[in-house]
């Protein structure tokens, strides 16, 4: 079992279109590696380069590498398992790590302007708050 969190552009689906949305989605069919991050969108990829400074994705590009371990072997147990789509950032991580996962991810995703789905949680979904025009 993992703990599993994800975050979407808010411009991709509606509340209650989600579910039809997440069970396409989560097929990964799109054509590309789900392990970069240059295929998704400016504010996923800026979520996504902070994300993994406190939970490194054990696959792709950005992986941790065996000296990364060797200097660190505390990284071992925030190493995430990261599906990256066009439209969404998909973490897997130890539930060991929940608690701290899910508030990074969530003030994250409020910093960079990306919804989350609490896919481990409830599945509620959180939305960045708008800005009024100014």
């Amino acid at each position: 079992m993992s703990y599993d969190l994800l975050a979407f552009d808010p411009a991709a689906v509606a509340d209650g279109d989600f579910p039809a949305w997440w069970d396409e989605q989560s097929q990964w069919s799109e054509d590309h590696s789900y392990d970069d991050p240059d295929v998704t969108t400016p504010d996923l990829r800026s979520f996504y380069d902070e994300l993994i400074q406190a939970f490194p994705p054990m696959n792709g590009p950005d992986a941790v590498t065996d000296e990364d371990l060797r200097r660190d072997p505390e990284l071992e147990s925030r190493m995430t398992d990261y599906s990256i789509g066009t439209s969404l950032v998909y973490g897997t991580f130890s539930w060991s790590q929940a608690r701290t996962a899910r508030a990074a991810f969530t003030m994250l995703a409020a910093k960079h302007g990306v919804a989350v789905a609490l896919v481990s949680d409830d599945g509620s979904i959180l939305r960045p708050q708008r800005t009024p025009a100014g």
